[in-house]
């Protein structure tokens, strides 16, 4: 059990810092004008994370949250993309319920925009203080006007630091086993992630070495990196552990007049596993539709795992929203017996 939370671990890590990575080159490259295109309008900014987190899997979540912590997203926003987000459920429910998967998809992407809006309204009138972007998330003059460049990018591969040579070769031995099918996802999900890990490459080798050490190796890895590692495996090994030993899938098919609110609860767990129950119970119609949109709505897969080691705060307070929410619109159509 260790060595498959582990490797999940691993596999969540390095896809968040690819990802993470490829938001700091775009926003740096273009001289901070990627804040100026999805701050064009909060509206705009709605739209985005609502779709992003629509998306099947939890890359449009892990998405929302770099851009967030690169201060590019509003609180709202984010309580609006991890709204509308279902984690790999998704896929199954696709898989079991395909027309009835969609409408839910299309209904979380409604409620992401709507709710997101009303989240900045609600922040704003508690004196809610969103997470800021980080102190070292800024343009250097120096190389502001050319960032990452192919001609460097020669001269670079022809004399190596360290740092690059640590996250170039790192990077490579990854993406060698995602195309052998060694590690990571398989089909679409894993040339996806294979493209991810290949425009970070890219990057890292085009850039200077002043901006790979100061942005990349001092900022992300040092600071950033291994938390997102430590909170991730423990995460999940808490919920492994639990499953294992306290039969979490059997408590909560024993105890179905508690089933909303055991589904907004358990929707709190930053896993994908538990909520597999609530699909099933589903897709056999054990449960009504209200359940399953509060399982939905409340619940957002891994993708609340990389903000827990950047705040724990914002985590906590995005999940007490989406937990209202949850309750509030899933108690509504559970007493219209929907």
């Amino acid at each position: 059990m260790l060595w498959t939370v582990f490797r999940h671990s691993l596999i969540i890590t390095i896809l968040v810092f690819a990802m993470m990575i490829l938001v700091d080159y775009v926003n740096v490259s273009t001289r901070g004008k990627m804040s100026s295109l999805i701050r064009g309008g909060v509206w705009r900014q709605y739209l985005t994370s609502s779709f992003l987190g629509a998306t099947p899997g939890c890359l449009g979540a892990f998405m929302n949250v770099s851009f967030y912590v690169h201060g590019l997203l509003t609180f709202g926003a984010l309580v609006g993309g991890m709204v509308a987000t279902s984690g790999d459920e998704a896929f199954v429910m696709l898989a079991l319920f395909p027309k009835k998967a969609i409408l839910l998809f299309l209904i979380l992407f409604g409620l992401g925009i709507l709710l997101a809006w009303i989240s900045d309204r609600v922040a704003g009138l508690v004196k809610i203080t969103p997470c800021e972007e980080c102190k070292l998330q800024v343009v250097h003059t120096e190389e502001a006007n050319e960032p990452l460049s192919l001609r460097r990018g020669w001269a670079n591969l022809r004399s190596f630091s360290l740092h690059r040579f640590i996250l170039l070769g790192f990077f490579l031995l990854v993406l060698i086993g995602v195309l052998l099918g060694i590690v990571g996802p398989g089909g679409w999900k894993g040339w996806l992630f294979a493209l991810i890990l290949l425009l970070g490459l890219l990057g890292m080798v085009t850039s200077s070495s002043h901006y790979l050490k100061g942005h990349i190796w001092d900022h992300l890895v040092a600071e950033h990196i291994w938390k997102v590692f430590l909170w991730t495996f423990f995460a999940l090994l808490l919920v492994k552990l639990g499953l294992k030993y306290w039969d979490l899938a059997g408590f909560i098919r024993n105890h179905q007049m508690w089933i909303l609110l055991l589904a907004a609860i358990v929707g709190v767990i930053p896993e994908s596993g538990p909520h597999l129950v609530f699909v099933m119970m589903f897709a056999q119609g054990l449960i009504p539709f209200s359940v399953l949109l509060v399982s939905s709505l409340v619940q957002d897969g891994h993708g609340m795992l990389p903000l827990l080691s950047y705040t724990v705060k914002d985590s906590i307070l995005i999940k007490l929203f989406n937990l209202g929410f949850g309750l509030i619109l899933g108690g509504g159509l559970y007493l219209l017996h929907l």
